[in-house]
């Protein structure tokens, strides 16, 4: 491949919902631009783009892929990214490393969620957009309902800039807004024709829209006018990269992917109208001075880059897709991981054609590239020289909220599975692990049930481990309610020396659930010994990690050891431990223990028209709704308090409560009793548990 310098490169993100057609479209421009001899389908499991085995399986995009395209002199880096929502954060991390996006829409189907969530991002990161309204060949297609419903949600910043021509139901050409002049396709070829009666209407409107655009970009231009003057072309399409770059238009236009209809325009649209790198702005921290550095895609700046992306793929190996930020990047340069503190030979330098690496001499500031088997190197990371160290903020990643318990099927891959978890993490950074010591569970985070289950499925499939998924168990407390007075005389006589301890012990609520115990001494007498003090609190301390009532952890207990005996032969400091123990068990039962459930407070973001079925599901959930704040774009933030139990499932169930539309995140508040039917239940649970093992715990 060429080696581009900045002016020539374009860098842009396919986005849109779920069967769009992003990833026919990225082979169609693939086959066009000469990397294929013949278009790949997905349903053939031959893209560029859709290349693992899950998404071949799945026959959907489940990962962000580069298909570098060369066109007319210039380099278009296209990133084609997952429709699903699972996948969000595959698509957060795309953006990121591009200057300008295509956002397709099926036809067909019309606007989608994933349409409009397509668009808020383009807003959020102020991306220039095109709109591609894909599948126009398939008879119930229309351009025309699609561009009426994104001017009436986005108003009059949208502009068609072709215009479809049909005849006895089939898409045959197209009309060129600007030149108001039509195209036809005969086999490959486009030869001009005649702009058909029934769209004249049309282009005239389309056409008027676009000239008050252009006038609105100079005082000259609006004098020009209003005084009934035209434009040449050369002015419109200069005037029109303006409004394009600052998102003050959105060019629509459309096509057949499979057919290749509509792609020569729409790539040349790309050139035309989106700004190449140097046009854009990014910034780091010198490290060193302290100072804000402004690469700015500028090739005669310190080299400086970041990792947008890790693949990390049993069969290709370890890639860090990076994005020059400035000067440039040459093969065996020295770079230096500011994040993680090492300096690393780079080698060779790649740039990825899905999955197959083609190696390039050098990349210029602008350019998205790969280098391979950087050990320590993250997504995330910055890479600089060590003389100009250069640290760029952090990608704004999407926070899993799904999670479940995970189990091996086989004990003894444990450790295999942990290392291809700690892989798969790399590579995206919306899975989480935890270990969940307290309740003896490891969760495993996403960003929904499907997410996780393509874990599952990829674990299998690439490290040959098996894991099953369960429901988790939620983290409950215990604690008491009252008080209680007890004393507990532990003694055993087994030959030589024996066992003795005697304490007299009262437990209380202490009013702080964030601490498991308080322990105090009121020994008068030397009724027990001092030495013994310390043995009679690591008795309590060990309780508490396992409650009495449903062997849960317990918290806000206050402890006051007040009197005891001792043998002075047999007691110990075991001795006194093991009294102490009990001592616990039975005063947290005298004390009416209770059961204390996690309490989140979560918070809904919904359109308006949901928030009435969102607020009555979350009363099914014994949630509690504290209140309701308006945001942009007609929605509304739900807050409220719900037990951690009735969180389980929601994502699924908002999702379709709200068509995809609705988003929501939770933190933890505080613990509350929990009703009797759930204490009832867990007590139940724990002493089936006893039963079946068959000892006391």
């Amino acid at each position: 491949m060429n080696i581009y310098t900045t002016d020539k490169i374009r860098n842009v993100v396919l986005l849109g919902h779920g069967g769009s057609g992003k990833t026919s479209l990225a082979e169609a421009f693939a086959y066009l631009s000469g990397i294929t001899s013949r278009m790949g389908k997905i349903a053939d499991q031959n893209t560029i783009s859709d290349y693992s085995r899950e998404e071949q399986k799945r026959q959907f995009s489940i990962s962000s892929t580069v298909i570098p395209i060369e066109w007319e002199g210039y380099k278009i880096n296209v990133i084609d990214t997952p429709g699903y929502f699972d996948f969000v954060g595959e698509v957060e991390e795309a953006i990121s490393a591009a200057g300008a996006a295509v956002i397709v829409v099926n036809g067909k189907a019309g606007v989608e969620v994933g349409t409009l969530k397509a668009w808020e991002l383009c807003e959020k990161y102020k991306l220039p957009r095109i709109i591609y309204v894909s599948n126009m060949d398939i008879d119930q297609a229309s351009f025309k309902e699609v561009v009426k419903n994104m001017t009436d949600m986005f108003g009059k910043r949208m502009a068609p800039f072709h215009l479809p021509i049909r005849e006895s139901e089939k898409f045959v050409g197209y009309i060129n807004v600007i030149t108001e002049s039509g195209n036809r396709w005969q086999g490959k070829e486009v030869v001009p024709c005649e702009v058909p009666d029934y769209n004249r209407e049309n282009l005239q409107l389309c056409r008027d829209t676009l000239m008050e655009a252009v006038a609105e970009t100079s005082e000259e231009f609006m004098d020009r006018y209003f005084g009934g003057e035209t434009f040449s072309e050369a002015e419109i399409r200069a005037a029109l990269r303006t409004n394009v770059c600052d998102g003050s238009i959105v060019p629509m236009t459309m096509g057949s992917n499979i057919l290749c209809q509509g792609m020569y325009t729409l790539l040349d649209d790309i050139i035309k109208y989106f700004p190449s790198p140097e046009n854009r702005e990014v910034a780091g921290i010198n490290q060193k001075t302290n100072e804000i550095f402004h690469a700015d895609y500028d090739f005669s700046k310190a080299k400086s880059a970041v990792i947008w992306k890790t693949i990390v793929d049993p069969f290709i190996g370890k890639y860090s897709l990076i994005k020059e930020n400035s000067g440039v990047l040459k093969t065996d340069d020295l770079l230096y991981n500011v994040d993680r503190d090492i300096e690393e030979k780079i080698g060779k330098i790649y740039v990825m054609q899905g999955n197959k690496p083609i190696e390039v001499s050098e990349l210029h500031a602008g350019d998205i590239g790969a280098l391979a088997k950087l050990t320590a190197a993250r997504t995330g990371n910055s890479l600089s020289t060590k003389a100009t160290t250069i640290k760029y903020g952090k990608i704004d990643i999407s926070t899993p909220y799904t999670y479940m318990r995970y189990k091996p099927k086989n004990k003894a891959d444990v450790d295999k599975i942990s290392q291809a978890l700690q892989k798969i993490t790399h590579e995206d950074l919306t899975i989480k692990m935890v270990n969940d010591a307290e309740n003896r569970q490891m969760l495993l985070y996403g960003m929904g049930d499907q997410h996780l289950e393509i874990i599952v499925s990829r674990l299998l499939n690439e490290y040959k481990v098996e894991v099953e998924l369960q429901k988790p168990k939620i983290a409950y407390r215990e604690t008491i309610r009252k008080n209680s007075d007890v004393e507990y005389k532990y003694k055993k006589q087994s030959g030589g020396h024996g066992q003795y301890g005697h304490v007299k012990m009262r437990f209380s609520p202490s009013g702080d659930l964030t601490v498991p115990y308080v322990f105090e001494q009121e020994v008068v007498g030397g009724a027990v010994p001092k030495n013994f003090f310390p043995a009679v609190e690591k008795g309590i301390q060990e309780s508490v990690s396992r409650g009495p009532l449903a062997a849960y952890p317990v918290v806000g207990v206050k402890a006051v050891l007040y009197d005891g005996s001792y043998h002075s032969v047999d007691s110990s400091e075991m001795a006194f431990k093991t009294a102490a123990i009990q001592a616990f068990r039975k005063g947290v039962m005298e004390a009416s223990p209770v059961l204390l459930e996690p309490i989140m407070s979560l918070k809904v973001t919904v359109p308006d028209k949901y928030t009435g079925d969102i607020m009555g599901d979350l009363n099914k959930r014994r949630g509690r709704v504290l209140g309701m704040n308006p945001v942009a774009g007609g929605k509304q933030i739900i807050e409220a308090d719900i037990p951690m139990s009735g969180l389980f499932g929601y994502c699924t169930d908002l999702r379709s409560m709200t068509g995809g539309r609705g988003d929501y995140s939770y933190e933890f508040a505080r613990y509350e009793q929990a009703p009797t039917e759930v204490q009832e239940k867990e007590v139940a649970a724990r002493a089936a548990k006893v039963a079946e093992n068959n000892v006391e715990e």
